[in-house]
């Protein structure tokens, strides 16, 4: 049997987590919901004796009174903030805990406060301009739950009681860098996904394989995970369910990931589907010109990169195979191909990289080998959202706006975005502005919703669109899918964007 120690997130307390302990009861396992000081425990005086070792020292008394039963292991469970605390509690009793699970949760790093995972960019930044101050972050109400997470699943009456039992949060909480030595790092671990949060295994898994170096950790045997068709709150919404996974993760079961085929790049640095000329880059600053071999001020394409992408990465985006392929496709064509790399290195960053197009625009549209009235800009994955300013007010000179498998609408896992990068509210003011969307029909469900709210809004204004579709390929396709139709799609992409550069 198993010891259960339940950790609940921001603003809740131990009674969130009532059906599923009791049914976790039901079976004989131990349970024990964790009241954190303050949102749930004992409430000092004053906020500000209240921080993260505090909760840290929480989960420690109840993982020192529990599990005394010979042959009983202890699995600690983090919900959204919750991991932390359980994180730093775990660290100091390696030895006595079984397994850590993530609910729902991001993955804190030593050193990093709990702020870092708000999902909110402007709550975030106005905590970060409070530190080392005292306070609470006051509690929700009913209509604003959705500014932390999916609610997608819990029913009217658990979300009125959830918000009826909520509590401020102490910000020392949220702005103490959790601190960890490693004595937890080789522990069992298993991830719990809600998939109307906006995750899921899959995304994990194409993460690992992009070579993403937080989640290499995760492709160990010791790790595994589950997904659960529902929102931010599983204990409120599938109750009965979350008690299930949270019993198969304590034996162990669960879907593990691949770790990539060292012999192998990253799927994203594997060669480009098309032969293409080796045509030279010119650089200058972040901005790559791929330059024809015709005379006179030619046209240009400029191929915008997606995100968020750590900004320690490399190679960085405008020396991937992807970007690099397209733009010396282009250049082939007889127009100028353009890369760039943009700081979109975290979901708050879209106007620092709409800043970074901007200025690579002025660099290329004043270069006298480039014909500044016929510009084309192409966009990749998360950098669709940028679409948005360039859809508002197109300016005479941009020709044509292109997208490959776009997100076209903020993804709620990563948090708000500025309202000012919203494609489909842009869109009616686009007017005859061509567009070019290649859609791939394996697309991330997710992702594949925002394309289509963009579509539907495009036809409801008489936008001029003209869809590529791609029934058979992914995300990311040109470096993984290398098929007749993934390269068809590809020539017919560049057909439609030099056409209308010829206009």
């Amino acid at each position: 049997m198993t010891a259960f120690i339940l950790v609940p997130g921001m603003f809740t307390d131990a009674h969130v987590w009532r059906e599923t302990a009791a049914r976790l009861t039901a079976e004989g396992d131990e349970v024990h919901a964790v009241a954190l000081t303050g949102t749930g425990g004992p409430r000092p005086a004053a906020a500000d004796t209240i921080d993260l070792e505090t909760h840290i020292a929480d989960v420690l008394a109840v993982i020192d009174s529990a599990g005394a039963a010979p042959g009983r292991q202890i699995v600690l469970v983090g919900h959204d903030y919750g991991i932390h605390p359980v994180l730093g509690a775990a660290d100091r009793r390696a030895e006595r805990v079984g397994r850590i699970v993530y609910l729902d949760s991001g993955l804190p790093q030593d050193g990093v406060p709990a702020l870092a995972a708000v999902p909110d960019p402007a709550l975030r930044q106005e905590l970060a301009e409070r530190a080392g101050t005292d306070g609470e972050l006051p509690a929700p109400a009913r209509d604003a739950w959705q500014r932390w997470g999916s609610t997608e699943g819990v029913p009217d009456a658990a979300l009125d009681r959830l918000t009826a039992s909520a509590t401020p949060q102490p910000l020392r909480t949220l702005l103490q860098p959790l601190r960890l030595t490693g004595a937890a790092a080789s522990l069992p671990v298993t991830g719990v996904l809600c998939n109307a949060a906006g995750s899921s295994i899959e995304m994990v898994q194409r993460g690992v394989d992009f070579g993403e170096p937080t989640l290499q950790v995760f492709t160990g045997p010791q790790v595994t995970f589950f997904e659960l068709p529902t929102g931010h709150w599983p204990m409120l919404s599938l109750p009965a369910e979350l008690a299930e996974v949270l019993r198969r993760a304590a034996e162990g079961g669960g879907h593990r990931l691949v770790a990539p085929d060292a012999a192998q790049p990253p799927a994203h640095l594997r060669p480009f589907l098309l032969d293409v000329p080796d045509i030279p880059r010119e650089r200058t600053g972040h901005t790559d010109l791929y330059l024809p071999a015709a005379e006179g001020p030619r046209p240009a394409v400029v191929f915008v990169h997606g995100g968020p992408v750590s900004a320690e990465g490399r190679p960085t985006p405008r020396d991937w195979p992807t970007l690099t392929g397209y733009a010396r496709y282009a250049a082939g064509q007889g127009v100028v191909g353009v890369t760039l790399d943009h700081r979109l290195h975290d979901i708050a960053d879209y106007p620092l990289a709409a800043e970074d197009i901007g200025a690579t625009l002025e660099l290329v549209r004043a270069d006298p080998r480039v014909d500044g009235q016929r510009i084309a800009l192409w966009f990749f994955s998360g950098g669709g959202l940028l679409m948005a300013d360039w859809l508002r007010q197109p300016p005479s000179w941009l020709r044509c706006l292109a997208a490959s498998y776009p997100v076209l609408a903020p993804l709620p896992v990563l948090g708000p975005v500025d309202a000012r990068f919203r494609p489909a509210d842009a869109v009616p003011k686009a007017g005859a502005l061509p567009l070019v969307i290649t859609r791939v029909g394996r697309e991330r469900p997710e992702i594949a919703a925002t394309v289509e709210e963009f579509l539907t809004a495009s036809r409801d204004c008489g936008a001029a669109v003209e869809v590529i579709d791609v029934p058979n390929a992914h995300h990311a396709f040109e470096t993984i899918d290398l098929t007749p139709e993934s390269r068809d799609a590809v020539h017919r992409g560049m057909r439609a964007v030099l056409d209308h550069l010829a206009v």
